[in-house]
């Protein structure tokens, strides 16, 4: 296939270029200093006569404090972008498929959520997502939206992509201890995301690893655990002492109704993931 992966400088969009890259795809990644998909005429150009067989965007406005006060720039990318690349995908004839969050939902529920509830967001970037999601669907019935969270990966910066690289340096973390979620490996999400280009069957997809979800605490245990590193190092604390500026679900696991029924195969277990992700970053006993 050919494919255009935006956001070219992220970790997923590394990490779906890598991938589909191995797997003999012509790609072109373009990061925000080559396309700005805020700006439709910059958009259109790219990609309406290039013909792509495939638009994959990993583009986003991620930072969720930051959106509390940076609003026009967060609807900018994650709203209007969206729209933006769902039309020109549309007008060139390219599958469109586009990362959304398990920040859409309120985080109330203990279970997972499933494509079945609604989406109840609370933060300005949950809402941004959520709202291009919609326009997504108005610009183009045929985009595939895929909701996830807590990404990890190599050249991540995120917590759950560093948290290996602190421990191992003898710095303390401080971890949540009850807030929830279902963890998801960078490579894991590429794969997936390649896959339904490939199946090409419009609908909202949930992609996480497999497995019951954690605690950022569980989650940094086991990344101790796995990469033997000091426990000790590792201080639980609640969601609501870190006083963060955007309010977060408490829950947000995530299960997909579709993806299996449709013969996608199951989702990697989280821990075989989490100890692939170390193995190669060194980590790993």
């Amino acid at each position: 296939m050919k494919i255009l992966v935006t956001g070219a400088n992220g970790m997923v969009a590394r990490a779906t270029a890598k991938h589909c890259r191995e797997i003999g795809d012509n790609v072109t990644a373009l990061g925000r200093d080559r396309l700005d998909i805020s700006d439709r005429e910059q958009v259109f150009e790219a990609i309406v006569d290039p013909g792509f067989d495939a638009i994959l965007n990993c583009a986003a406005f991620t930072d969720v404090d930051g959106a509390e006060t940076n609003q026009q720039a967060c609807y900018a990318s994650n709203s209007a972008g969206v729209e933006n690349l769902a039309l020109a995908a549309k007008l060139s004839g390219a599958v469109f498929v586009t990362i959304s969050t398990d920040f859409v939902f309120g985080g109330e529920n203990p279970g997972f959520y499933t494509q079945r509830d609604t989406p109840d967001p609370r933060s300005v970037y949950g809402r941004s997502k959520l709202e291009g999601e919609d326009r997504a669907r108005a610009a183009n019935a045929a985009t595939i939206i895929v909701r996830s969270g807590w990404i990890y990966g190599s050249g991540g910066s995120n917590f759950l992509s560093v948290m290996h690289r602190l421990l191992a340096e003898g710095k303390r973390i401080s971890a949540i201890g009850d807030s929830y979620g279902t963890p998801t490996f960078a490579g894991d999400l590429a794969r997936r995301l390649r896959e339904l280009a490939e199946l090409d069957l419009p609908g909202t997809y949930h992609v996480t690893n497999s497995g019951p979800g954690m605690s950022y605490l569980e989650f940094a245990e086991a990344v101790a655990e796995i990469g033997g590193f000091d426990r000790e190092l590792i201080e639980p604390v609640s969601r609501e002492s870190l006083k963060r500026p955007a309010p977060r679900p408490v829950s947000s696991k995530l299960a997909c109704l579709f993806s299996e029924r449709l013969g996608l195969g199951k989702m990697p277990v989280w821990s075989d993931s989490l100890a692939a992700f170390l193995t190669s970053e060194g980590a790993a006993e």
